[in-house]
């Protein structure tokens, strides 16, 4: 979730506060995967939840059409399955195509779209810094947490040296053309990679001259209202009640 991901705004789905949203988006999840996937009416219904939580927040159609792309190698693999599934065959336009496979394919789409989806809502409304914010107050481990923070906060500086050194290549005549360039490129990649790792060193230690011991400080310790809570949780709640109607009927 970069930040080009995030759409500023003001709506109410993005004054909630990050670890509601976190929250709501994985039971979301947690509910889609559970679904049946002969239920293709239960999955147009969330899709349709999704749609209204989407309008909500304000978020262009086109930009999540956009970060739908991610989702390009499980379509391909999806794809892929009812060429070389086993089981019972069926002609489809001309093919020979496995039913046990056409209905993986079926599940990989439709749960992997709206997972996506739900993310692509998360990481519209939500800044990069707020979701691993929200992470640490839902007590996530603090060392994965800490990695990420880290690692989304120097993520500009290395490509900002990555960028330097692409320069400094050029301005004296170098251009990768062929296979021939690749020992230098690979130099390139290992001094970039010597330069982080120096880099890296230097900021411990002016952490550990700053009193660190192990564990962020949490500067904007936002807690969530039982209002925010319940509005967040509003969309896992309704995907869950159209499972359990499903399951009752």
């Amino acid at each position: 979730m970069g930040a080009g991901l995030h759409v500023p705004g003001g709506s109410p789905v993005h004054r909630l506060p990050p670890q509601c949203k976190l929250l709501a988006v994985l039971a979301f999840a947690l509910v889609v995967v559970a679904t049946p996937r002969e239920w293709f009416w239960a999955f147009g219904l969330y899709a349709v939840m999704l749609a209204a939580v989407s309008a909500v927040a304000r978020i262009p159609p086109g930009h999540l059409l956009r970060g739908l792309v991610i989702e390009l190698p499980f379509v391909l693999f999806a794809l892929l399955v009812p060429v070389i599934g086993m089981g019972e065959r069926t002609e489809v336009l001309g093919l020979s195509l496995s039913v046990p496979g056409l209905w993986a394919a079926w599940n990989i789409l439709a749960k992997a779209t709206l997972g996506v989806t739900a993310s692509l809502l998360l990481a519209s409304t939500t800044a990069p810094r707020e979701v691993l914010a929200g992470a640490q107050r839902l007590r996530a481990p603090d060392l994965l947490v800490q990695i990420a923070m880290f690692m989304l906060r120097y993520l500009d500086v290395i490509v900002g040296e990555m960028r330097r050194m692409r320069v400094a290549r050029e301005s004296r005549g170098f251009l990768a053309r062929d296979l021939r360039q690749v020992p230098v490129v690979a130099r390139s990649a290992g001094a970039l990679f010597i330069r982080s790792y120096e880099r890296g060193e230097r900021v411990h230690l002016a952490m550990l001259s700053r009193g660190y011991t192990g564990r962020m400080p949490v500067i904007d310790d936002a807690r969530a209202t039982a209002r925010q809570w319940g509005t967040a949780l509003a969309l896992p709640l309704a995907a869950l009640g159209v499972l359990l109607w499903g399951l009752t009927a």
